[in-house]
């Protein structure tokens, strides 16, 4: 998890000083499918129990650290306009709080199915 977390902030460091935005190119309207989809697997996690949950918490990690990597690797086109280029960094900025709202739910269901680990005011939304 926390390998995760530092792939997605260095991916975020790496990916701003040198981007902007056109609107959702195609690689990130790939991206924006893909984690609709996951986010759909964190939601049968949820009403999921025991291994069943366990093996949809996986498959949710692992689609989150490939989008991490394509997120690390996404770069704007060539001859961007500057409202194009920030448009473009907009709709990365969108595709990185998701991701990180992601990983965070899925890091509070973890935190619910382990003994003794319950954090105040992390309850069910």
């Amino acid at each position: 998890m926390k390998r995760l977390l530092a792939i997605l902030i260095a991916g975020l460091v790496f990916t701003l000083p040198v981007t902007g935005m056109a609107g959702p190119d195609a690689s990130q309207q790939a991206l924006i499918q893909k984690a609709q989809d996951a986010k759909k697997k964190l939601t049968a996690a949820q009403a999921a129990a025991g291994a069943e949950r366990q093996k949809m918490m996986q498959e949710h990690m692992k689609m989150m650290q490939d989008m991490a990597v394509q997120m690390q690797k996404a770069k704007p086109a060539g001859g961007m306009s500057p409202q194009q280029m920030r448009e473009w960094i907009d709709e990365h900025m969108k595709l990185m709080q998701e991701l990180m709202g992601q990983m965070m739910d899925e890091h509070h269901l973890m935190m619910q199915g382990m003994p003794g680990m319950s954090m105040p005011g992390m309850g069910k939304k």
